[in-house]
């Protein structure tokens, strides 16, 4: 999402209470321990000579604390981002390690402090984790902070030897001077080094000297943790007197709590209390099992005379006939309407794509204790660190220093545990505070239930897109349109000032309002919908439907003009080489043009591909396929390359991009939130169901070498996954899929 960074950096700076309602009811923003503590406080002018693209803005002039060596000659890495399964952790500490020369096996990782001024993610402005920012925001201060570690390291060892500094080297965690034959571990120097200056400015190393960077043999730091069950997540956290809540949320969305009667709740052993909230009512128990009993008791009346009341297909039935009508324009290029009168061939086209539910493996879940000086302390998978403190800090009448925020491991969020509001985090001071209020505080853990998620709204938009295309007589577009109808969600937030600009919120246009094909007439429009129904950013954002809808009709105007799908492809992104060069890469591994195995008698198989560029990393994905005799439809295999400029951890984006592939193709086979008469249909994995093994494709990932700054992997695998997938489809002859997901056209 290329707009985020600015958006968070505009929404950063305040915290504005709202009026309550269902699942809205704020607005707004956004070393101890070890002997030496080392902080990247190097200018930029010391770095790399090509100038830091705008997105980093400068580091922070501060020592920042990023590096801890122990007397042990452990290393610590100080993460200020949340490590939610993407492998951050292990990739930041590369990076540190890197510089310092340090021995992979001497390596830790540890999740910053929350502290915005110490720890901001340089794309937002704040501290917090999305947008596949955190290596690229993170590439240059920790360069610099592994390689003045390794000086200060260098120096005191050279003042203890009386040896020039010059004549010393450092290699797998090892400090040499090789004429006096001495050498040592970083431990020994690690307190000497921590009293001196950091250096003004430091070296860093080119690509060709990297040992840690780019090795494949590097085992991932939470391996080991996440295996043996040491590994400790927000659902882990007990805290002395600690209690559980569940919070009771209306079936409708924009509803709100009428009245309650709550005395079959209390009478159930082992409630400790029940509060009417305006964000629902929160039944507070001694464990989530009897909180969760303690719900199923409540009888609540609810007040649906604000909330949606429609189901899915009536709001998709109202999308289309706001696309009948020009909406906000996002770009206007020549003139597509003279252009598709006067083309050879017009072909006409309508995706629409359901609400899908983020579904963490870890539902959400935090604990919080009310401190003393009227602030209060979190344990949580934070996401967006600083967002929370500053909403914490609203509800509690106090300012964002006297929050303190824990984060721990997640188990998953795909962009669910960041949201403007801070929601989860939110309920859980709410009903801290209440219960304070009532005399009976105690440390607070809310507990969504996985019906709670998937209920529970804060979904990935319902989305149609209407596209018109002129083709020439030689096949060539000569023009394009496209609408969309979307909800925003940054309407209504702090974030709506800089994402939505003249009725085009850039969440949901990016990928084909900036289209890399090369097409002289071009025309982009929207509506933003309107609707109670919560939603938000979703792996990979606006690219989840933008690239699905491009890349399908980029192929069907191929077909209609007679061309070969990559070839095509090639010759209209011919300002774009690094897209060319995924898409070159992932044909060739691919076998592409060459005959496909033939399956069993009476099955179709056929290929399928599509290109996009998200968060400035480049993916080609090339699908296989199989249609069985019985018109159902078997994912085969898929060919990913990634252009992810320089390749910190190699196993990490392998596996970054294969799950990517595996989320896209997934939620695009049968996944979709629907609604009756305004409430949820679904409820559990047993009716939004995950990618199942037997569904997931053997998937080959090839890294392109690159010299490039490093960028993101987390989303990036996800939107071309799905639309290769439908190609493929076609290509085997099967029909083109326009309506998601596939499973309504019964082929899975």
């Amino acid at each position: 999402m290329r707009n985020l960074p600015q958006i968070l950096r505009a929404a950063a700076a305040d915290v504005v209470e709202a009026a309550p309602s269902r699942r809205s009811f704020l607005k707004g923003a956004a070393g101890a321990g070890g002997a030496l503590v080392i902080g990247a406080v190097v200018p930029l002018g010391a770095m790399a000579a090509r100038p830091t693209p705008a997105l980093m803005g400068p580091p922070d002039p501060r020592p920042n604390v990023f590096v801890r060596v122990a007397p042990d000659s452990s290393v610590t890495v100080l993460v200020k981002h949340l490590d939610k399964g993407q492998g951050i952790m292990t990739g930041l500490t590369t990076i540190v390690a890197e510089e310092l020369d340090a021995d992979w096996a001497q390596m830790r990782g540890e999740f910053a402090p929350a502290d915005s001024k110490l720890y901001a993610n340089h794309a937002f402005g704040m501290q917090g984790t999305g947008g596949s920012t955190a290596v690229f925001n993170s590439w240059d201060e920790l360069r610099m902070a592994g390689a003045a570690a390794r000086a200060m390291l260098v120096e005191a060892a050279a003042a203890e030897w009386k040896v020039p500094a010059g004549e010393i080297t450092v290699a797998k965690g090892v400090i040499s001077h090789q004429k006096s034959g001495k050498s040592g571990p970083f431990g020994p120097f690690a307190t000497a080094a921590a009293k001196l200056p950091v250096p003004a400015s430091v070296k860093l190393k080119d690509k060709a000297q990297y040992t840690l960077i780019g090795n494949e043999a590097l085992h991932r730091l939470d391996h080991i943790s996440k295996t043996n069950g040491t590994a400790i997540f927000a659902m882990d956290i007990r805290r002395p007197g600690q209690v559980t809540a569940v919070l009771a949320r209306a079936p409708r969305f924009g509803a709100t709590v009428k009245s309650v009667d709550d005395k079959a709740a209390r009478a159930i052993p082992g409630v400790l209390e029940v509060l009417s909230l305006p964000i629902g009512v929160a039944v507070v128990a001694k464990n989530t099992w009897t909180a969760i009993k303690g719900r199923e008791a409540l009888n609540i009346t609810w007040d649906d005379s604000q909330a949606e009341k429609r189901g899915t297909d009536q709001i998709l039935a109202d999308y289309r006939e706001l696309a009948k009508k020009p909406g906000a324009v996002a770009t206007a290029k020549g003139d597509t309407t003279a252009a598709i009168k006067g083309a050879a061939k017009v072909i006409e086209a309508e995706y629409s794509f359901p609400y899908l539910a983020h579904a963490p493996m870890e539902p959400l879940n935090a604990v919080v204790e009310l401190t003393e000086d009227g602030g209060a302390e979190f344990w949580a998978g934070s996401q967006f660190q600083g967002v929370e403190q500053r909403v914490a800090a609203g509800i509690l009448g106090t300012t964002p220093d006297k929050i303190k925020i824990n984060t721990v491991w997640a188990g998953g969020s795909f962009g669910r545990r960041a949201t403007p509001t801070a929601d989860y985090m939110a309920e859980t001071v709410i009903i801290a505070k209440a219960l304070a209020a009532k005399g009976k505080k105690a440390p607070v853990h809310l507990v969504w239930t996985r019906e709670d998620d998937i209920k529970g709204g804060r979904y990935r938009p319902l989305v149609l897109h209407k596209l018109r295309a002129g083709l020439d007589a030689k096949g060539n577009i000569v023009g394009w349109e496209q609408r969309i109808v979307t909800q925003s969600f940054m309407a209504g937030t702090g974030f709506e000032a800089v994402a939505i600009k003249n009725g085009v919120d850039n969440s949901a246009t990016e990928g084909v309002a900036d289209l890399a094909y090369k097409v002289p007439n071009l025309a982009v429009d929207m509506h933003i919908a309107k609707s109670p129904v919560t939603t938000l950013w979703w792996r990979s954002v606006g690219h989840t439907h933008t690239a699905y809808a491009k890349e399908a009709f980029i192929d069907e105007l191929a077909a209609a003009a007679g061309k070969d799908a990559v070839a095509y492809r090639m010759a209209l992104l011919e300002e774009h080489p690094r897209l060319r060069g995924v898409l070159k890469l992932a044909a060739d591994k691919a076998g592409w043009g060459k005959p496909l195995a033939a399956g069993p008698a009476g099955t179709k198989r056929g290929r399928g591909v599509a290109v996009h560029e998200s968060f400035s990393t480049y993916v080609a994905h090339v699908a296989e396929v199989t249609i069985n005799a019985d018109g159902k439809v078997k994912v085969d295999r898929v060919v990913v390359a990634v252009d992810c400029g320089i390749a910190v951890n190699p196993n990490v984006i392998k596996a970054q991009i294969e799950g990517g592939t595996g989320w896209g193709i997934g939620h695009a086979l049968r996944d979709a939130i629907t609604m009756t008469d305004g409430v949820v249909d679904q409820a559990n994995f047993d009716t939004f169901e995950p990618l199942r093994y037997a569904d997931m494709p053997a998937v080959d990932v090839h890294i392109v070498d690159s010299a490039e700054r490093p960028t993101g992997v987390g989303e990036p695998g996800v939107p071309g996954a799905a639309p290769a997938v439908a190609n493929a489809i076609a290509a085997a002859g099967g029909k083109r899929l326009y309506d998601l997901p596939f499973s309504k056209a019964g082929i899975v």
